[in-house]
């Protein structure tokens, strides 16, 4: 399956306003470290994290784009300081991303996590000044901060450090490693956008529902990737998972059965969609399309 046309019109209109955001403050931020935000942050990707954020806005009522903006920028900010430390020496130690050198290649290690630590505290920054409701503003802040920190993100690539070194991996392990470090910060997308949109409480259970299902699909549909695509068309080292023991839906379960598990979540993903209205068929064409990338 091809990007949905819609993905590709929301991934440009966040890189303008990526690039806006970076723009405006080339001159209160040291050059070096303004350029490696810029070229981890501008290297490409399909934008899948802001679009789900304002795809769950719109499929919940909203209507003006630009007040979903800030969240969307905050979450890639989030997703993209964590790409920069995943693929330091001292996490998996990857030289390429999205085709091009790491960020710790293109510069220098202590440049790198630098340029990720300014992201993550841009996205705080971003959600701070939102022209918002302040209690909405709080909580969403409150949500990322959960999602993104030790009790999700960080929490979950810790533990799936802690299993490289465990031989008893059962699937239960994987699943909560991975409900952590990649379906947290997607169901807070969904979540956020909902919210955003001034959702009522069965309008907010079905878009976490399908950010929890998502989320997982992601994550089994990145591990089927790993598994059997080649570097160049993953634009990163192919078959690290299995070189470097982690935890994985293919080590646990195999290629099949993980397949099988994809469709299950792409499954209860449609049916929380479904609890949307027609204003959640574009949150099904996304889960579609996110599924297709394992086949």
């Amino acid at each position: 399956m091809r990007a949905p046309a819609f993905l590709a019109t929301h991934a440009t209109t966040v890189e303008q306003a990526l690039c806006a955001m970076l723009d405006a403050r080339a001159s209160v931020v040291p050059e070096r470290l303004l350029s490696a935000m810029r070229y981890s942050l501008m290297a490409g990707g399909k934008r899948v994290r802001p679009a789900l954020l304002l795809e769950s806005y719109l499929a919940c009522g909203g209507k003006d784009h630009a007040a979903a903006m800030p969240a969307m920028l905050a979450i890639e900010c989030i997703h993209t300081y964590s790409l920069i430390h995943d693929d330091l020496p001292c996490m998996d130690d990857d030289d390429l991303r999205r085709g091009k050198p790491t960020c710790h290649r293109r510069f220098d290690e202590a440049t790198a996590v630098l340029a990720a630590d300014a992201l993550q505290a841009l996205a705080f920054e971003l959600l701070a000044e939102a022209e918002l409701d302040p209690e909405l503003r709080l909580e969403l802040i409150r949500k990322l901060a959960l999602a993104a920190g030790c009790q999700g993100m960080v929490g979950g690539q810790m533990m799936d450090m802690q299993a490289e070194h465990d031989s008893d991996i059962d699937m239960l392990m994987v699943e909560r490693i991975h409900l952590h470090k990649t379906g947290a910060l997607l169901c807070w997308c969904c979540e956020a956008g909902a919210m955003l949109a001034g959702a009522g409480t069965a309008e907010l259970e079905a878009s976490s529902r399908y950010g929890k299902a998502v989320g997982l699909l992601f994550q089994v549909a990145d591990d089927i990737l790993d598994a059997t695509a080649s570097s160049a068309a993953l634009g990163k080292s192919a078959g690290k998972d299995a070189a470097q023991n982690k935890a994985t839906y293919v080590s646990v379960l195999g290629l099949i059965e993980a397949r099988a598990l994809a469709a299950e979540m792409l499954e209860l993903a449609t049916s929380a969609c479904s609890e949307l209205g027609e204003g959640g068929n574009h949150l099904k064409t996304l889960a579609q399309y996110i599924m297709e990338r394992g086949q």
